[in-house]
């Protein structure tokens, strides 16, 4: 079985959709960073060296690479990535080996299964 690492960085506000979108599409867990900072195309605006900017949380999701696309195309509608700027960015990553999943395995197996 071959995996991919999703990695999507999303307003805080809409990280609990971001995970939420992906496990109906067949992620079984994710990992989240806090409290991240990003920058887009022009820097973020301070008030008496204070930046004014949201912060963004940082979503992890290890999937089997048939439901990888997919997840990644969702959670680019529930986040707007396209309709809104600064909404956020979401990427994937090929893994080359991976260990710890052997409780998801088979939950993995049965979705993959239902999708081909």
């Amino acid at each position: 079985m071959k995996f991919k690492l999703i990695v999507a960085m999303v307003a805080d506000e809409k990280t609990d959709q971001v995970i939420e979108t992906a496990r109906e599409l067949g992620a079984t867990g994710a990992t989240v960073i806090t409290s991240a900072r990003g920058e887009g195309l022009t820097p973020a605006k301070s008030f008496f060296g204070v930046t004014v900017e949201g912060q963004v949380d940082v979503a992890l999701f290890i999937v089997e690479e048939h439901m990888s696309r997919t997840i990644l195309e969702a959670i680019s509608e529930a986040s707007d990535f396209k309709g809104s700027q600064g909404s956020g960015v979401a990427l994937q990553l090929d893994i080359e080996d991976v260990v710890g999943l052997e409780s998801q395995l088979a939950t993995i197996q049965d979705e993959i299964e239902e999708q081909i």
